[in-house]
């Protein structure tokens, strides 16, 4: 059960009364005629392996309402590829896989980075890129949801729920992000969000002054959160980085071009759990450390773009104010979870705030290292604008690939 506070800055959507799922697709359903919905499921290989993914599949296979499922695959060659076709087959909406490490697929980023309009680099942020491109060549959707693989808690209400404020008639949303607690086996989860996110956003207020986009980013109640639906004309525009600055770009290129009227978070699940990233305090490449410096370095970037300029001694109060705040609110967290039940370890989460806070620095120290750095992979409007038949070849690529 939720309470029914608004924060003022983007809408909330709460769960007061457990309306049962079969009453909000029914609903879909009645929008879905004037307005075709469709879903967007970011995938590794590997996550075919896994039990998360098959809930997830059968949970789809309930779904009354959507138009076009995308899987977009990364990590595949081509028997696994094969498998994945089987692996989908059972799913009764219309749906395609992109094979991202086709051949076709491959074909068409080669002729995408001759003109230095392919991402950077491969991951999460990527495998989006190209199924953006795909729903804007298929034409079949004009609202598109989007959650992860990994959601062991997942059932379909989930999806419904984050659908339903985009593809309201009435409703005047273009964006909206998913919310939920983050708690499993007695534990408190959500380290990157709490321990890091919450707090550098409120240092950044501390240090840089009031600014609209912090303002924005800190109403969301889980920032980080993997699950977010929009109108498929925001496709077009929006500009996102390949790293796991992710969703921090999407909220901010959603605030760049609608007001935060246009904007909302709905609680969509009682309880979420998915696979977690592991600290990594060795390897600065990899895990939450190396999270946390593309999170960092991706709002240094949006900050900037709003006049903002950054120093090493700059740096040095925004990482003694950041880390000041993290600790306060790691004691009302603490407080929070032993009212509650869970164990928090204050020792690793202390841990884990000192190695953010050295990432917070080191990453404003390559974003003022490297002036000249294009983060962003480019935006569809101007890979159509420099390519205008290269949608119409990603079609061509991902019907041929799904070929029996």
């Amino acid at each position: 059960m939720s309470d029914f506070f608004q924060n003022g800055t983007v809408t909330t959507f709460h769960n007061l009364t457990d309306r049962p799922v079969e009453d909000l697709e029914a609903d879909l359903i009645k929008f879905s005629k004037n307005r075709p919905l469709g879903l967007i499921l970011p995938s590794l290989f590997s996550e075919l392996e896994g039990e998360a993914l098959a809930n997830i599949v059968e949970e789809l296979k309930k779904v009354p309402y959507l138009s076009e499922i995308v899987i977009g695959l990364d990590q595949a060659n081509a028997e696994q590829f094969e498998y994945a076709k089987q692996y989908f087959a059972g799913l009764p909406q219309n749906f395609k896989i992109i094979w991202n490490d086709g051949p076709r697929m491959q074909a068409i980023t080669d002729k995408l980075r001759a003109k230095d309009l392919a991402p950077k680099e491969r991951g999460k942020g990527s495998n989006v890129w190209n199924c953006y491109g795909y729903i804007l060549a298929s034409k079949k959707a004009e609202v598109v949801a989007l959650h992860d693989c990994d959601v062991t808690t997942y059932d379909r209400s989930l999806l419904a729920r984050l659908i339903y404020p985009v593809a309201h008639p009435t409703f005047n949303f273009v964006f909206s992000k998913g919310f939920y607690p983050r708690y499993a086996d007695g534990k408190l989860n959500g380290r990157a969000s709490r321990l890091l996110v919450t707090p550098l956003l409120r240092a950044f207020k501390g240090v840089i002054g009031q600014d609209d986009l912090l303002s924005y980013l800190d109403s969301f109640r889980y920032p980080l959160a993997g699950e977010f639906a929009m109108d498929v004309d925001c496709l077009k525009e929006i500009r996102i980085p390949s790293d796991w600055g992710l969703e921090i770009g999407v909220m901010s290129e959603v605030l760049r071009n609608y007001s935060n009227r246009s904007v909302c978070q709905v609680d969509i699940a009682d309880v979420y759990d998915h696979k977690h990233q592991e600290v990594s305090f060795d390897d600065k490449q990899a895990g939450l450390s190396r999270m946390s410096r593309d999170i960092a370095k991706s709002l240094y970037r949006k900050l900037a773009v709003r006049g903002h300029q950054f120093s090493n001694s700059t740096l040095r109060t925004l990482r003694a104010k950041y880390y000041r705040t993290a600790l306060d609110q790691l004691e009302s967290y603490a407080f929070d979870a032993e009212m509650n039940g869970l164990h928090l370890d204050l020792h690793a989460e202390e841990q884990v705030i000192e190695l953010f806070a050295e990432n917070i620095v080191q990453a404003g120290r390559e974003f003022i290292d490297g002036p000249i750095e294009i983060p962003f992979m480019p935006n569809w409007n101007r890979v159509t604008s420099a390519c205008p038949n290269i949608l119409e070849e990603i079609k061509q690529a991902v019907e041929l690939d799904n070929q029996p």
